[in-house]
Formats: C-alpha cells, sequence, structure tokens
C-alpha cells in the first residue's frame, strides 16, 4: 500500500496519509467528502485515467487507511496534507477536485499555499462558501442542524451513518437512486474512520468561512451542484461559491443530490473530463447551466 508522510502527531509518531495513484498525464488529485474515503470515487477512478490522465486520490488524515490522529482536523491542517500530497509526488499542473467537506481543502489550501502546483479547481457539492448561519451570513444553515448532528453521532454514531447515508443519495420510500448494497459499503467505509474525526471534521466543515479563501482563486474553476442536495443546499452553497468566483463555470444538475459523484457519475464524469482536458478560461463571463 502506498503512503505519504504529513508530519507528525504530539507524541512524535508519523501521520501517513494512504493514497492511489493511477493513469499518467496531468495529473488530477481527487479530495473526497465527509464522513467517507477516497474509495467514493470509485467510478471516478475506473473511468478518469482511460483519457489519459493521472488521477491521485487520497485518505484524510482519521479516515479510510490513513493515520487516526487525536487532532488535525481544522483547515489549516488539512490543506497542509494536501500540500505534502502534491509536494511528495511532485505535482505539476494540477487539477483539485474537491467534493462536500473536500472543497473546503481546496479553497483553504489556494490561499494558504498560494495555489502553488495548481492549474485548475473544482467545487463539486461543496460547502464552501461558509455554512453555518450568522449574522453576516444569513443564507447559511441554522447551528441547530449541525448541533443535532454532533448528538447523533455522540448517541450512536452508526445508526447516525446509516440514516445520513440515505439523505446523502436522496432515498426514500418512493426513491432508491443508489442500492442497498452501496449503502451498506458507504457505511463500512464511513465506520471504519475515527470517531474523533468524524466529530470534529463535521465542526470543521460547518463552521469555517471560506469567503476570503474564494478571493485568492483566480485559476479556471468548475462548480457543480445538485438542486435537490438536502445535505449541503445549494442556496447556502453552489450558488453562493457560484456569485463568489463570477468567472467560474457553474453547473446545475437538476434533481440531483448530494452524492451525485454516484447518482450521475457518467454525467459528472463528462463534465469533469471536458474542464480537466479543455479547461475554462477565467476571462468568460460566468456561465450557468442546468441540465
Amino acid at each position: 500500500m502506498s503512503y505519504i508522510k504529513a508530519g507528525t502527531d504530539a507524541s512524535g509518531n508519523d501521520i501517513k496519509l494512504f493514497y492511489q495513484d493511477l493513469g499518467t498525464g496531468n495529473p488530477v488529485v481527487l479530495i473526497h467528502g465527509w464522513p467517507l474515503s477516497h474509495e467514493m470515487w470509485d467510478y471516478q477512478l475506473a473511468e478518469l485515467p482511460a483519457h489519459g490522465i493521472r488521477v491521485v486520490a487520497y485518505d484524510r488524515r482519521g479516515f479510510g487507511k490513513s493515520t487516526q490522529t487525536w487532532d488535525g482536523y481544522d483547515y489549516d491542517t488539512l490543506a497542509d496534507d494536501l500540500k505534502a500530497v502534491l509536494d511528495e509526488l511532485n505535482l505539476q499542473n494540477v487539477t483539485l477536485v474537491g467534493f462536500s467537506m473536500g472543497g473546503g481543502e481546496v479553497a483553504r489550501y489556494m490561499s494558504r499555499h498560494g495555489g502553488a502546483r495548481v492549474a485548475k479547481v473544482a467545487f463539486i457539492s461543496a460547502v464552501t462558501p461558509y455554512l453555518l448561519k450568522t449574522e453576516d451570513n444569513p443564507d447559511g444553515v441554522d447551528k441547530e442542524v449541525f448541533d443535532e448532528i454532533t448528538e447523533n453521532i455522540k448517541k450512536d454514531r452508526a445508526d447516525f451513518l446509516q440514516t445520513f447515508g440515505k439523505q446523502f443519495y436522496g432515498v426514500s420510500l418512493i426513491s432508491q437512486p443508489v442500492s442497498q448494497a452501496h449503502l451498506n459499503g458507504d457505511f463500512a467505509r464511513a465506520y471504519v474512520a475515527s470517531h474523533k474525526a468524524t466529530l470534529d471534521c463535521a465542526n470543521s466543515f460547518s463552521t469555517t468561512d471560506f469567503r476570503d479563501d474564494l478571493t485568492q482563486i483566480n485559476v479556471p474553476t468548475l462548480i457543480i451542484h445538485g438542486d435537490s442536495d438536502k445535505t449541503v443546499p445549494i442556496e447556502a452553497s453552489g450558488e453562493r461559491t457560484a456569485d463568489a468566483l463570477p468567472n467560474a463555470t457553474y453547473i446545475v444538475y437538476e434533481g440531483a443530490p448530494h452524492g451525485l459523484f454516484v447518482t450521475e457519475k457518467d454525467r459528472l464524469n463528462e463534465d469533469l473530463l471536458t474542464f480537466i482536458k479543455e479547461g475554462v478560461s477565467v476571462r468568460e463571463p460566468a456561465s450557468t447551466v442546468t441540465y
């Protein structure tokens, strides 16, 4: 198995990030969402490398096969972990693709590390620019929603993850966009994560303000969000990220839930390939496409 060292913990133990590295060509780095691992990108890892692209996907600290540290789940540290991946593999001309919580790592990396090595960025169902509702962020999500997540994780993490997984994909009595087998797989991927990492990362993505970070992005940018996302509502995230990045290409997937990397996998792969291989001019006016 392949690991990258991302510093040491308070006890001097190495922090190791597990990663997969597939294909050849200009590199794409996939950053997974909460509470999953890099394995959520299964359909992208099976397709993108077939098109002359090098694809790297890694497990965030505390998740998947990476080291389960006690702390370090703030976005500054997570952005430094991303830097360690890019530096250790000596990646250049990179396209960063962040899903949900991973969009925060993209934004923070671009400001904290000046966008080093990065040519393009993509925000998929991302938590940017600021999820928490405050006086100066009235379009955000009520704090009580995140408090309930924390309470439910502490009460019964397994039950929370199974319930959350259904919302993630828009599963209901009349809609079954993913199989029970897939939900079982996601539960297994999420449950191996550290309990502490699961809690701390929920706090990080719900309370971190990325509005200033977005102002530091000056590379071609793609924003994709589903307008039926009940996990990261498009009104509080995708639409406002597009407002903050008026030169980005913004694509709305009509009727798509949060987990569109599975429910809309073919469409997402096609849009990512178009963006990665052809790019988007930052001088073009913002475009919004709904389909």
